[in-house]
């Protein structure tokens, strides 16, 4: 029996009256409620544009193959990308998809995020872009990332799939580079089923992402658009193709879905961070585990550890404690990455030992977080764990 679960869902009556209403409809594929959910979405971010998909993994490929059809390319096969060795799998794949040669650099051992230091020892003339993981929840140091990129004229992207809401001085991860992607399913921050949104201000990336998200094709680009010129024919645009696109496209039920989820997202964030400073007050002063210590304002996605001092080692010992007592945990997202088998078919350079990495590795899990409240189930937890000690 579970009895701390990783995830609760977030929905009510309004959700489901929502998506009634879209199946009485008749209109199921992306019409009137995905262009106002990207409306909404793109407003309470501050962005200009936002691009709905099907999924987070969706948003990150669109993100970066639209990067490289710009004109002229901001991205071009061969091109290094740098990126932090802890994250998910689908943070990666569209890099090797595009033939971009991914340097998977350290992280660092206070936020989980980007080691900025690492980040200038990788670079090279052939370095292009920085793609930071804003990873459970917690910013990167933008301050620090965006002047490494800015002398080094580097393209900062953001994955953001983990850390909607997430804030440093007022303005939102997923907005600090020239694009930054979220995820909507189940166990984030708002959930549409299944869904996926890309953030940018740049105006061609928009047209091009409206474009490859649907086929390639001209219908769902304005008249005057940085695509290509449109006709005065819409027969002839119906099936008008200039980009070589996939279908990506979300359902019309999880924009009406994502509408109602925005309007609770305050609410939904004010309960994560009560949850979370009873995490740290908690877990905090323990001299065997080391927590995740955000910069700026975090998401928290969910309650990260690794085990230290005289549990170092342990963390089989202390998750099957947890699992036992209905406590779901997880290896922190895909733990050091490069251990993969999957990296056999990445172009990649691997920058260093990864020691921070490599740690979090062996020895990190994570415990839920959501909106409710978690005051017991974290007491339990930490007596769970103080067993093994």
């Amino acid at each position: 029996m579970i009895t701390y679960p990783l995830a609760c869902s977030t929905w009510d009556n309004e959700e489901l009256e929502a998506a009634i209403e879209v199946l009485k409809s008749g209109q199921l594929t992306m019409g009137k409620n995905v262009r106002e959910f990207e409306k909404l979405f793109a407003k309470r971010f501050g962005a200009k544009y936002a691009v709905m998909v099907n999924s987070g993994s969706s948003a990150n490929l669109l993100a970066i193959s639209a990067l490289m059809h710009t004109s002229p390319p901001k991205l071009k096969p061969g091109d290094e990308i740098i990126v932090p060795a802890v994250s998910w799998s689908t943070t990666y794949s569209p890099l090797y998809q595009h033939n971009l040669r991914l340097k998977f650099v350290d992280i660092d051992p206070e936020t989980f995020n980007l080691n900025i230091a690492e980040v200038q020892k990788a670079l090279t003339p052939q370095t292009k872009a920085v793609l930071a993981v804003n990873l459970l929840g917690a910013p990167n140091n933008f301050e620090e990332l965006n002047q490494v990129c800015e002398e080094h004229s580097l393209l900062l992207i953001e994955d953001n799939c983990e850390s909607m809401g997430a804030e440093i001085n007022g303005k939102f991860c997923g907005t600090f580079g020239i694009c930054g992607t979220f995820s909507l399913f189940f166990s984030h921050h708002i959930c549409t089923m299944e869904g996926g949104v890309v953030l940018t201000d740049n105006e061609e990336l928009y047209h091009i992402m409206l474009s490859m998200r649907a086929h390639g094709w001209t219908r769902e680009l304005p008249d005057k658009n940085l695509v290509c010129n449109k006709t005065s024919d819409p027969f002839h645009e119906m099936y008008r193709f200039v980009l070589p696109g996939y279908n990506l496209r979300p359902l019309e039920i999880s924009g009406a879905i994502g509408i109602k989820q925005l309007e609770k997202l305050d609410t939904l964030l004010v309960g994560r961070r009560q949850n979370a400073n009873y995490f740290v007050e908690k877990f905090g002063n323990l001299d065997f585990i080391k927590i995740q210590h955000p910069i700026g304002n975090s998401s928290w996605f969910a309650f990260a550890m690794v085990l230290d001092g005289k549990l170092a080692g342990k963390r089989q010992e202390v998750v099957k404690n947890l699992l036992e007592a209905g406590v779901e945990c997880r290896p922190i997202v895909a733990g050091n990455f490069t251990k993969n088998p999957v990296i056999r078919f990445f172009n990649c350079d691997i920058c260093g030992e990864l020691p921070n990495a490599q740690k979090l590795d062996r020895d990190g899990f994570y415990i839920g977080n959501h909106h409710l409240d978690l005051t017991n189930q974290l007491s339990i937890t930490r007596d769970l764990i103080m067993e093994c000690t």
